[in-house]
């Protein structure tokens, strides 16, 4: 047990050998439940996923030379648009703000063709996230918030942890308090939030990117040092990490996807 005042080491969650004996289990996971090769996750044999591998390679190179830098400084001007992801070259010289529009076109990419039978697409919002059931012969849409990627790794974990029944209203059917709620909101706000965020955890470890718990609530006017919210998200993502088969279908899904094609060679 982790102690209430401790702040979890989330990196240490998962070491590079950790992610591939991961995947492996994942990777038995499935096998054992299609007793087949899935090609929706199989990078040897989907030519989209051979095609996202490279290029998560490539940016995801960029963005760590950038990212040591300790600030935001573009090589050279040069411009990503949504929709252009499959022009990447190992040519282009990219800013720090392309390459993250870059990841996010990538993720939604990613999402998108794993879920393409579950009638779901993931898209930005210019606005806050927010979750639309499919109707009218229209697939469910994952709205994420401002176009960032932390933001769709957030709503892709809510994606995976909602059941049937809430796949089918808006918001998976949940409440939500704006930032400066009771005492007694904010319990219920953490006690649904640990799972999601523990499933993001993972996600966000597979990218190789830095992971930060959210109680959304900045402006509290109580006293919030007693929350156990972070040592709980931080035990949910251990469980799954030794227990993979405990984790919602799809969120292995997009999980196994992560780890194979994020590792950095």
């Amino acid at each position: 047990m982790i102690s209430p005042t401790a702040s979890p080491d989330f990196p240490s969650l998962l070491s590079s050998i950790d992610a591939k004996y991961l995947l492996q289990r994942l990777n038995r996971l499935q096998s054992q439940k299609t007793n087949l090769n899935n090609p929706s996750s199989n990078v040897e044999t989907d030519a989209t996923l051979k095609k996202l591998s490279l290029q998560w390679q490539y940016l995801a190179s960029n963005y760590l030379i950038h990212s040591s830098k300790g600030f935001i400084e573009p090589i050279k001007e040069g411009k990503v648009t949504q929709n252009t992801l499959t022009g990447i070259t190992s040519q282009d010289e990219l800013s720090f703000e392309d390459i993250e529009q870059a990841l996010t076109d990538w993720l939604i990419e990613l999402f998108n063709h794993l879920f393409i039978s579950k009638q779901v697409i993931l898209v930005r919002s210019t606005g806050e996230p927010e979750y639309f059931p499919a109707q009218n012969n229209q697939p469910a849409r994952i709205e994420f918030a401002h176009g960032f990627f932390a933001s769709a790794l957030h709503e892709c974990s809510h994606f995976c942890v909602a059941g049937k029944r809430r796949r089918q209203l808006p918001d998976f059917g949940y409440w939500y308090a704006a930032d400066g709620r009771s005492a007694a909101q904010q319990q219920a706000f953490e006690r649904v939030e640990v799972k999601p965020q523990a499933i993001e955890c993972l996600f966000t470890l597979a990218c190789g990117r830095p992971f930060q718990v959210s109680q959304d609530n900045l402006y509290a006017d109580f006293d919030t040092s007693s929350s156990t919210f972070a040592q709980d998200v931080y035990q949910q993502a251990q469980t799954y990490i030794t227990k993979p088969d405990t984790l919602p279908s799809d969120a292995k899904t997009l999980l196994q996807a992560l780890l194979a094609l994020c590792a950095l060679s």
